[in-house]
């Protein structure tokens, strides 16, 4: 069972080294940044691909914890 919680862990670590990469990048101008839209640019929904991927990291990461403290607890048996 150990090595199956194991085996989890590394495939999810992996799974979101690809989500983050994945993840569209944030393109601001310098004009942007200084004018200040920079601080209302994060109010705007994010929607199709970006969206999608923001859960996809977000339910890895969940898992990711999970299978760590699962980890941790049998470890400590």
């Amino acid at each position: 069972m150990y090595n199956l919680v194991m085996t989890l862990l590394i495939i999810v670590s992996i799974l979101i080294v690809i989500a983050t990469m994945m993840q569209p990048q944030k393109q601001q101008d310098a004009l942007n940044a200084l004018s200040g839209g920079a601080v209302f640019s994060g109010q705007t929904k994010k929607r199709g691909f970006e969206a999608f991927m923001e859960k996809v990291t977000s339910v890895l990461l969940v898992l990711f914890f999970v299978f760590a403290i699962i980890l941790a607890y049998m470890s400590s048996k």
